[in-house]
């Protein structure tokens, strides 16, 4: 099973978009999925507050800002992928 990590925060419409469109390709799949406010954490701010959305896979990102549909199919499906590095 693997582990995602949407990283957020209220009132980020970005943040909403990235959630609607993840929700179908998630739909019947064996996914964790699991909801983060950066603001609520001042270490997740620091790192990945500029960069928000952002969706982990397992602790790495997978895509930021929007959702890299065939990124995160690819990693679903268990093929390899490299994490993105955010500057």
């Amino acid at each position: 099973m693997i582990e995602l990590t949407l990283l957020g925060r209220r009132g980020c419409h970005l943040c909403d978009d990235l959630s609607a469109a993840l929700e179908p390709l998630l739909a019947g799949l064996p996914v964790a999925l699991e909801r983060k406010d950066v603001d609520a954490d001042p270490a997740l701010a620091g790192r990945y507050g500029a960069h928000v959305p952002v969706l982990l896979a397992d602790g790495a990102v997978l895509c930021a800002h929007r959702l890299d549909a065939r990124r995160v199919a690819a990693a679903l499906a268990g093929e390899p992928w490299e994490p993105l590095e955010l500057r």
